[in-house]
């Protein structure tokens, strides 16, 4: 084998790429980013131990989808050692937002605003 063709194959392997996708989660994305940030470029395993320790209520869903998203590596078309893998993108976009009115003094009303995001990991 020559360098150029390991060079392709170096280059082809760090481009496979697992995503998951965790959509409408009745969570505000400003909450999400925070757990986020602490994970967005670790390995997978200490990605792991760090959202299973968080206290933040936002880090079970997120470790669910992270474990979603190593499945979808492992089992995908091609193999992939498990401790190779690394969280590299990893975002949160605003969701729809479910607008409710709640009665106050003196006939007033008052909009409450339930929020929800997407989040990507890739």
């Amino acid at each position: 084998m020559t360098t150029r063709s390991m060079d392709r194959r170096a280059a082809s392997r760090l481009e496979m790429v697992a995503e998951a996708t965790l959509r409408h989660h009745r969570g505000s994305a400003q909450k999400m980013r925070l757990v986020i940030d602490q994970i967005r470029g670790r390995n997978v395993n200490e990605a792991l131990a760090v959202l299973r320790f968080s206290p933040k209520v936002a880090s079970g869903p997120l470790e669910k989808l992270l474990r979603s998203a190593v499945a979808n590596a492992v089992h995908g078309e091609e193999r992939i050692d498990v401790d190779t893998l690394f969280v590299g993108e990893a975002y949160v976009g605003p969701g729809p937002t479910l607008k409710r009115v709640r009665g106050r003094a003196f006939g007033r009303a008052f909009r409450i605003l339930h929020r929800s995001c997407h989040v990507t990991m890739k």
